[in-house]
């Protein structure tokens, strides 16, 4: 086991020291390895040495390279070290902690990490959490909440309400909680790819005129497409007045809550019935941290409690947090070790001073892509994200869209950094996304000068077609 670990820990330490240096896109054109790595049933086991040589060798390199610090695209995951271990002290010892009663202390620790997400969020102390998969999993419990609390078992009437920003994970959790799309509103963003409240409310009412029932409105603290922040404020003045749950999608910005100068623009988090979080992107674990936080704590167990025969008989004080009564599963890992030991190595300024490096390095990237050739900044940095495309006089939208997907492309080959692009408005646009601990100002500095090798090849290549 000793040389088993130390020879693991090894390869994952060299792997880390050369992040930097690595591809940060890594080649995914990958079917025919895919296809030759099909084989059936091992009957017999192997040596670890060679499997392990070929995970590091030939499989993880054929991916993204998403802790790397030149990885400016969708939303990164960083992976900080003290996470994985955390991992393996979980993985090795394999304490069950679905429930309290069968490990009350290391219950406690994740019951600790919830309570600190509670206290960053300005959530009240009746607030109950749960850690999941991701955000996905975190807005489907959120729904089941709205949808208990709201319809009861009058599910079908039910309407909810979302931007047609929101991320794809609402509409596929609101049908695993029995909301057919066809009871789903999204809509269309303003010109800042905002849900407009105006609107919002327009909808609700004329659902309410034709027999429906409107019970949740999901908002978004910072869209995938733009990073675009909701008026979160406006929108839970809204949901109070017509007594509809809102819930908040955190699950990309809402750690940025920590940052006192972001605090204005988030204004009204803390009032939200919900919020999903996502400690993989904002605190820079690893993937598969997820976080859900309930305002009125009875809502999520109200929801998930049950109990059974073969569990534990002993009496469960109503002060202490039971993870198998707050969420779906009973068989569980133990994932708030993750958050807890982090944070417990690290410290909450840490974090606050991390975030609000990945936003001064947004803002800086920002203002130095708005001045090169033949750029249009869309949607500037609310948070840690822009997006913007390019054009030139005569330019045709299609055009437009092909060159800024050319962009993209160009500059992630190039292999210091990589980003990516989405469509929005009916246009597609490049993103840039600052949000891994590890980037700082050389990737910035990296993308601007392989942008500016491409623009006006690229142009010139377009306009003369």
């Amino acid at each position: 086991m000793r040389a088993i670990a130390a020879d693991v820990s090894a390869r994952a330490i060299a792997h880390i020291e050369s992040l930097a240096d690595q591809p940060v896109c890594g080649d995914v054109d990958a079917a025919a390895l895919c296809r030759a790595m099909r084989e059936p049933v091992p009957e017999a086991g192997t040596e670890l040495g060679p499997i392990i040589d070929q995970l590091f060798r030939d499989w993880i390199p054929r991916s993204f390279t998403a802790p790397s610090p030149g990885y400016l695209a969708y939303i990164p995951g960083g992976g900080l070290y003290t996470a994985a271990v955390a991992d393996f002290i979980a993985g090795t010892t394999n304490r069950y902690t679905g429930v309290w009663q069968a490990a009350p202390a290391l219950v406690q620790l994740e019951a600790n990490a919830l309570d600190w997400l509670r206290e960053w969020m300005g959530f009240p102390a009746e607030a109950r959490g749960l850690f999941t998969s991701g955000g996905s999993m975190a807005t489907f419990n959120a729904i089941l909440c709205a949808r208990e609390r709201h319809l009861g078992s009058e599910i079908r009437r039910g309407v909810l309400y979302t931007s047609d920003q929101a991320h794809h994970s609402v509409l596929k959790s609101a049908k695993l909680a029995g909301i057919m799309p066809d009871r789903v509103r999204a809509i269309p963003c303003d010109a800042q790819y905002h849900l407009p409240v105006d609107a919002l409310a327009g909808a609700i009412e004329r659902d309410r005129r034709d027999g429906l029932v409107p019970f949740a409105v999901i908002s978004s603290a910072g869209t995938t497409n733009t990073g675009a922040v909701d008026p979160l404020d406006a929108i839970a003045d809204l949901c109070t007045a017509e007594r509809i749950w809102h819930h908040v999608d955190g699950a990309y910005g809402a750690f940025f809550y920590l940052c006192d100068e972001l605090q204005p623009l988030l204004r009204g988090l803390a009032r939200a019935d919900s919020l999903t979080l996502d400690p993989h992107k904002g605190m820079f674990l690893p993937y598969g941290t997820g976080a859900l936080l309930v305002r009125d704590g009875s809502a999520l167990r109200a929801a998930h409690e049950a109990t059974a025969d073969y569990l534990p008989a002993m009496p469960h004080p109503a002060d202490f947090y039971d993870p198998s009564q707050h969420g779906p599963e009973l068989s569980r890992g133990f994932p708030g070790l993750r958050v807890w030991l982090s944070l417990k190595r690290f410290g909450a300024a840490a974090f606050r001073a991390a975030l609000a490096e990945k936003r001064a390095l947004a803002l800086d990237a920002a203002r130095r892509v708005a001045v090169l050739p033949h750029v249009v900044i869309d949607a500037p940095p609310e948070l840690s994200l822009f997006a913007f495309h390019l054009t030139w006089p005569g330019a045709s939208r299609h055009d437009e869209d092909a060159a800024t997907r050319d962009l993209m492309d160009r500059t992630t080959r190039l292999g210091r950094v990589m980003i990516t692009g989405a469509v929005a408005g009916g246009r597609y646009l490049g993103r840039v996304c600052v949000l891994s601990f590890r980037t700082h100002q050389p990737q910035v500095d990296a993308l601007i000068q392989d942008l500016s090798a491409s623009i006006n090849s690229i142009v010139r290549e377009f306009a003369t077609r």
